[in-house]
């Protein structure tokens, strides 16, 4: 009997990640490195490293790999190489190449499974462009793949997590419950019609996620995948000295997302997001305990995460429903004690300032 390739892992695609609040402690202890052409290192744990070449040209190197999310060898390889190159486009950049990484059980699932994964991933390369030329692969008995992505950006145009500003308005590009959904899919219990539209959205680039970011002179920007929105607004928060509401009523929510957290779907990953920013939060009248947990809920391949102007925000949403993906302005940046995060419905809260 075949087995499924979810069986074998222990946590699904991002939500295998070590937990933010554990990532953190291990990183202080790390001293961050130092080079006048490093233009993005560690220092706010941003999505990916950019070193500049040139007064106009700067590199983006970024890794990712996860364990199977779905069944499909090939979706799952096409899944993970979108969500690798999503940091590049996190900061403002272009996809130039790629190396792939692997580790695989040989014995128990086969070259031929694996040479699908490495189509999924070359598949994912072609629609964006860069080539996948290469790469590493180890015996392992738990699979995993992905891609470590080198691209480019120019330097004055590096998108980092840190410079909100109060009064921007946050920009989510892609719906959440991922998470969720691949939960269920591992437990075998999804909605019916749920997992289609996850995947979906996992293997939707963020290329024009990040062109409306350009377009919309973002203040700062992060991709949303194993930390959550709320983690990944956290380190946005902490890194630019502000804080921020979420409005839980406007955040898209992928079909069968609700549903699944109401039948106790949260993965491992998710309630470690959620541990990780609990002491941070504020959470309104009206929000439900599956409003909070749909804002942690690890994502994989998630959509983009930004703050702008009000009108360059509603512009950069606009342009990108016009073009299929549900983005919507999903929270506000305020002077309140640097760091928190207000979850409120109904869109009610004071202005910035």
């Amino acid at each position: 009997m075949t087995r499924r390739l979810t069986e074998f892992s222990h946590g699904a695609g991002c939500g295998c990640k070590i937990g933010p609040g554990q990532l953190a402690d291990i990183l202080a202890r790390v001293a961050p490195p130092r080079h006048p052409d490093l233009l993005v290192g560690t220092d706010a744990g941003d999505d990916a490293a950019v070193w500049r070449l040139s007064d106009d040209r700067a590199l983006v190197a970024t890794t990712d790999f996860f364990t199977p999310i779905v069944d499909d060898a090939r979706t799952w390889g096409r899944i993970a190489a979108t969500n690798a190159a999503s940091d590049v486009y996190a900061m403002g950049g272009r996809p130039l190449f790629a190396l792939n990484l692997v580790a695989w059980p040989t014995d128990a699932l086969g070259n031929d499974v694996l040479a699908e994964v490495l189509a999924g991933g070359a598949d994912a390369a072609a629609e964006g462009g860069w080539m996948a030329v290469g790469g590493h692969s180890i015996d392992d008995a738990e699979p995993k793949y992905g891609q470590a992505v080198i691209g480019e950006v120019h330097p004055d145009r590096v998108l980092t997590n840190a410079g909100l500003r109060p009064g921007d308005h946050l920009v989510l590009t892609k719906a959440l419950g991922t998470g969720v959904i691949t939960t269920a899919v591992k437990l075998g219990t999804p909605t019916p019609g749920a997992l289609d539209a996850a995947v979906a959205s996992m293997c939707t680039l963020n290329a024009d996620a990040a062109a409306a970011a350009q377009g919309a002179n973002a203040s700062a920007c992060t991709d949303v995948t194993g930390f959550g929105l709320l983690g990944h607004l956290r380190k946005m928060l902490d890194a630019s000295g502000v804080a921020a509401t979420v409005w839980a009523d406007r955040v898209p929510a992928l079909p069968g997302a609700m549903e699944g957290l109401a039948d106790g779907m949260i993965s491992g990953g998710t309630r470690r997001n959620h541990a990780w920013v609990e002491e941070r939060l504020v959470v309104t009248e009206g929000v439900t305990d599956g409003d909070v947990m749909l804002l942690a809920d690890a994502q994989t391949s998630g959509g983009l995460l930004f703050g702008a102007t009000a009108d360059r925000a509603a512009e950069a949403v606009r342009w990108l429903v016009e073009r299929g993906h549900p983005a919507a302005v999903v929270g506000i940046v305020t002077d309140d004690v640097a760091g928190r995060i207000t979850i409120a419905r109904d869109g009610s809260t004071p202005a910035a300032g």
